[in-house]
């Protein structure tokens, strides 16, 4: 099979340095779209990144504890994105997912849908065809917070003895449900919690599902954002973390393939550096 799909992308991006006396932050933002037309300005992405870094200026420290978090809606979908790997079909026939023997198991709250779809006008992951050539299919991935299916090629099908998703090369924009409003009805709801911003490091371990990742962000008291944090660690055990999911917001980042709002988890342990 030969075969190609015409498209296009587009993305910019702005990285800013800034400094208050000893305390010096960088942030940066960035759009990105299949069309020209709906890419943000230069203006815009370099506005909101300068609005990021200085936000992050005088950091405090936190005591270690277990608090809910927030992650802003870019860095939900990469945490939504560890279940993807871990349901995908290379993992599973390795036997390194904790997901294995998952499918049919509740793996989210009930309350939460994911839909595939591969048609999706102007989609990041749009396409007739996966990287094997298999025709793609709009399907529900996550139903009533159950996992519908794996996500095969044909390789990983006929190793673990099932049929093809139309999966190879990965998702084809992966649509999450909401029950929120957004990041800031999360925030009014948490008297002491953290908003994080960004991850750091490679503490994902998709066998054992353990989650142990540096971050950055924000601490929340009384419903509102009182100063920046950095130099933390969040840590968990991904199917614990993913039950405990309290809301999803309607702050939908539609960047990626994964399109998601901003998430709040009810706990999660938050070390700070001694």
């Amino acid at each position: 099979f030969i075969g190609r799909d015409a498209s296009t992308r587009c993305s910019l991006s702005a990285s800013v340095i800034a400094g208050s006396g000893d305390s010096m932050q960088r942030d940066y933002y960035y759009d990105s779209a299949r069309a020209l037309s709906d890419l943000a300005d230069a203006e815009q992405i370099g506005a909101e990144a300068g609005r990021r870094t200085l936000a992050r200026l005088s950091p405090k420290a936190i005591r270690t504890g277990e608090y809910p978090v927030i992650f802003s809606a870019e860095l939900a979908r990469a945490f939504l994105g560890h279940l993807c790997s871990a349901a995908s079909g290379g993992s599973l026939y390795r036997r390194a997912s904790f997901l294995l023997d998952a499918c049919g198991t509740q793996i989210l709250p009930a309350w939460v849908q994911a839909v595939e779809d591969p048609f999706l006008p102007r989609g990041s992951g749009s396409g007739s065809f996966d990287a094997e050539g298999v025709a793609t299919v709009h399907q529900p991935l996550i139903r009533d917070g159950v996992l519908e299916h794996y996500l095969l090629g044909s390789y990983s099908a006929r190793k673990l003895g099932l049929q093809s998703t139309g999966n190879a090369g990965g998702l084809h924009n992966l649509l999450v449900s909401s029950n929120a409003e957004g990041m800031a009805q999360m925030i009014g709801s948490i008297q002491r919690g953290l908003l994080i911003t960004e991850v750091m490091g490679q503490g994902v371990n998709l066998i054992t599902g353990d989650y142990s990742r540096g971050a950055s962000g924000f601490w929340i008291e009384n419903g509102e954002i009182v100063h920046p944090v950095h130099e933390i660690t969040i840590a968990g055990h991904l199917p614990t973390l993913y039950q405990r999911i309290e809301a999803i917001g309607n702050d939908v980042d539609s960047r990626g393939i994964i399109r998601c709002g901003s998430l709040l988890v009810g706990k999660m342990t938050a070390a700070a550096e001694e």
